[in-house]
């Protein structure tokens, strides 16, 4: 099958036919991957990867459990004096 690069913007696409999209069982807003590999383009389906929490997040950061890295970095909120209220401010 042959087709055209087409301007898309400040970038340039090519239309998907539908039976290669239904072949792969691809559609709207699937995230895929392009590889350029010699003289050939490669556009393959993603593999979906799950969400990771934010406690996921900080333990593979730090290598460490949740609770161990709040005990290490405990985070204590400073109150900052911003001096007396100067103008019209209603407290």
């Amino acid at each position: 099958m042959t087709t055209t690069i087409v301007k898309w913007g400040n970038s340039r696409g090519v239309r998907l036919p539908k039976p290669f999209l239904e072949t792969l069982d691809l559609n709207e807003n699937d995230t895929v991957e392009i590889l350029a590999e010699n003289d050939a383009i490669i556009i393959r389906k993603s593999v979906k990867h799950p969400h990771k929490t934010l406690k996921q997040r900080v333990e593979e950061f730090y290598g460490k459990d949740f609770e161990t890295v709040l005990i290490e970095h405990p985070q204590v909120p400073e109150e900052i004096d911003w001096g007396p209220p100067v103008g019209d401010e209603i407290w």
